[in-house]
């Protein structure tokens, strides 16, 4: 008579436990017990996240213009703006002093938030680089230097015509300056409006620069909001008569602007906005 053993199946006929299955069971059960982790959220700095509820609330859309009050309020939030509330350091590579390298420098955009009422953008110049003379059609601007130092030349179209004004070389119009100085981070936010405050300007930048930007509205070639730009010359350059001799000793400086087409040095390279997110909520 044979007799044949029955061998339990986590065990050799040695009597040895297989380990393997014994492992398994282990595993199995430390995983039910291991924690997940939730990435800890980012938090958005206040000075970012109350001017974008404030944005909200401040600009109508196209056709409108915000209140002084509105501008005043603006203008506050930006005024105490630092670099770090989105995400930028002077510590950065980009604003480092750099050995001087013979290639046409490149202007940088990335958008932090847009619809169809607003936009606020950081634009990045290195140093050297031209934002050319361009104007900002039906849109009032919020503009803060946050880094760098940079040059500023603004001018406002002459409004109503001066009677008696001779006929000009196609697309050359007089403008009055409104500013040409030049800017130093920390500095107070410059506001232009569809008319006045030196809605045709241009950026010069003197060390790499980082300012942001505020449109209401943002532009929209398909609403008729996109960009002109220009050249302009000296005021001597096509005299008009005594009658602007007597202006100009009002302090008043005046210059020809001519429309221009885009020059490449305006074309801007855009980027992805990597820094702190405004939280979207419905006002």
């Amino acid at each position: 008579m044979t007799i044949e053993a029955v061998v339990d199946p986590r065990r050799d006929p040695a009597g040895h436990v297989h380990k393997v299955g014994y492992a398994n069971r282990v595993i199995k059960r430390r995983k039910c017990k291991r924690k997940i982790n939730k990435r800890p959220e980012v938090k958005v700095p206040m000075a970012l996240q109350e001017l974008y509820m404030s944005c909200k609330q401040v600009f109508k859309g196209p056709g409108t213009v915000p209140f002084p009050h509105d501008v005043e309020r603006l203008c506050h939030i930006l005024d105490k703006m630092r670099p770090e509330d989105v995400g930028l350091s002077s510590e950065l590579q980009f604003f480092k002093p750099k050995p001087s390298v013979k290639v046409t420098p490149r202007v940088t955009t990335t958008t932090i938030y847009k619809c169809d009422k607003f936009s606020i953008c950081i634009f990045f110049l290195p140093a050297s680089a031209v934002i050319p003379l361009h104007n900002h059609p039906e849109m009032t601007v919020f503009n803060k230097l946050l880094l760098g130092k940079m040059h500023i030349k603004s001018y406002d179209w002459i409004s109503p015509p001066v009677a008696e004004e001779p006929v000009q070389p196609s697309n050359i119009r007089l403008a009055k300056m409104v500013a040409n100085s030049v800017f130093e981070a920390p500095c107070n936010t410059s506001v232009l409006y569809p008319t006045t405050g030196g809605n045709i300007h241009q950026f010069t930048a003197i060390t790499p620069c980082a300012f942001l930007d505020v449109f209401g509205p943002p532009y929209s070639k398909e609403d008729g909001r996109d960009c002109s730009y220009y050249k302009d010359y000296p005021y001597d350059a096509f005299p008009d008569g005594e009658e602007r001799e007597v202006k100009k000793e009002d302090g008043d400086i005046y210059g020809w602007l001519q429309e221009i087409d885009m020059p490449e040095n305006s074309r801007m390279d855009g980027i992805e906005y990597l820094g702190p997110q405004v939280v979207e909520i419905n006002c």
